[in-house]
């Protein structure tokens, strides 16, 4: 057996990010040699990113890149396996990368992103396929949002204080006033929390609408709310749905007396959108 110690594997996992058994395997198979065991795990890397392609990426980070001007911002999110990795410089390094790059280039989609070239001859599919090789875990690039034209700002939150942010929020105001920075905190530490899904209600697709009208019907019909008096109890129903799930109309995290749209009017802003990224959400 390979003369290596525990302190051997930390270090070969942290410079790698490979598994800890793929860690003992080569430094096993490399007589201990830290260097050797670097260089055998890059090469098995590159032979094995297509077996991990089967598994899940579930763990990762969400970046942002505001511009100075405060006009323009990236969200992106970059999954991998573990939190080992997640948390490693490394894979940080290659999240911000790529938020930079969207924000030079603006592709139209995931799609676009991924066939663009991040470097010359080299595309980000082929960039995240190389990091794929070199952490030693699925790497997965599926979800980005950018903004242009407002006042946009963006609020990170850390689930665990070990771990990069795994929520970010990404918010854009019609304007810049003296109160933008600080209303848009507010309003980006709110839709973190209370994840709504739609700006207004114009968004709510209509299938949904009328989903949600059915049932309220149906249950207030099963409750024997009376005949006469379903026509607005069922209006009620729906326009809670709507509290729910439109930002606009939801209590304000810092004073439920108030709606969202309450606390932008009295700020003299709009909200024109918003995009939410939760990890493996």
């Amino acid at each position: 057996m390979a003369n290596y110690t525990a302190a051997d594997v930390k270090k070969l996992r942290e410079l790698t990010g490979a598994g800890m058994m793929d860690c003992k395997k080569a430094l096993d198979e490399s007589d201990g040699n830290v260097d050797k065991a670097v260089e055998a795990l890059r090469i098995k890397g590159q032979k094995g990113v297509a077996k991990r392609e089967g598994r899940s990426a579930e763990n990762g980070a969400v970046v942002s890149l505001i511009s100075e001007d405060k006009t323009s911002g990236v969200l992106l999110e970059l999954k991998c396996e573990t939190d080992f990795v997640a948390k490693g410089d490394k894979f940080q390094a290659v999240a911000n990368t790529l938020a930079e790059h969207v924000a030079k280039t603006s592709p139209a989609d995931v799609e676009a992103l991924l066939s663009s070239e991040i470097e010359p001859g080299k595309t980000v599919q082929a960039y995240v396929d190389e990091a794929n090789a070199n952490l030693g875990e699925k790497i997965v690039l599926d979800r980005f949002a950018q903004f242009t034209g407002g006042y946009v700002a963006a609020y990170m939150h850390r689930t665990m204080p070990d771990l990069p942010p795994q929520v970010g929020v990404l918010v854009e105001l019609d304007k810049e006033t003296d109160e933008a920075a600080a209303i848009a905190k507010d309003v980006a530490q709110h839709i973190t929390a209370f994840s709504p899904k739609y700006l207004n209600r114009d968004e709510v697709p209509a299938e949904i609408v009328e989903n949600e009208r059915r049932v309220a019907e149906a249950t207030s019909r099963e409750e024997g709310k009376p005949e006469a008096a379903l026509p607005k109890i069922v209006e009620g129903r729906v326009n809670g749905f709507f509290k729910d799930v439109v930002v606009l109309e939801q209590p304000f995290a810092k004073d439920n007396k108030k709606s969202v749209q309450k606390v932008l009017d009295e700020a003299g802003v709009t909200l024109k959108r918003f995009a939410r990224i939760r990890v493996g959400g």
